[in-house]
């Protein structure tokens, strides 16, 4: 729940910003000047780039919710038992451990969308966020198959 709360924070924010930089946008136009003019087209296409960023992040998340919502009901998500330092962080050889063996299980089964959700965990229990949500949004796009 919290993460919700800071998206919807942080979305709300960013529309914020998107309308300040609209109207700056329209004020930089309005001034008849060529290079005003130019500021002022780049400042309306920002938040439209900006908006397709958040967009797409923003269903990514959807996306990766559901279908970990659909492995928990399955009984197909890894028991999180991972050794846990002080600091309550996962130890780095459980998290290797955990990374080998979801590694093997897609390389298994390459084609489940469920081995790609638990190797993208896997990673996170690794450390290592790039390579675990490339790993979901491979997990995704075979989930919609």
């Amino acid at each position: 729940m919290r993460t919700k709360v800071v998206v919807a924070v942080s979305v709300a924010a960013l529309l914020f910003y998107f309308v300040f930089l609209g109207r700056l946008g329209a004020a930089l136009i309005g001034t008849g000047n060529w290079a005003g003019i130019a500021l002022g087209i780049a400042l309306f296409l920002l938040p439209l780039v900006g908006l397709w960023a958040v967009a797409r992040e923003l269903m990514f998340g959807v996306a990766t919710e559901r279908l970990g919502r659909e492995l928990a009901a399955r009984g197909e998500l890894p028991v999180d038992d991972l050794d846990r330092t002080a600091a309550g962080r996962i130890d780095r050889a459980a998290g290797a451990a955990a990374w080998e063996r979801a590694r093997a299980e897609v390389e298994d089964a390459p084609d489940d969308a469920g081995a790609w959700y638990r190797l993208a965990m896997a990673y996170d229990a690794a450390g290592d966020r790039r390579r675990g949500r490339a790993a979901a949004r491979h997990a995704v796009r075979l989930h919609r198959r």
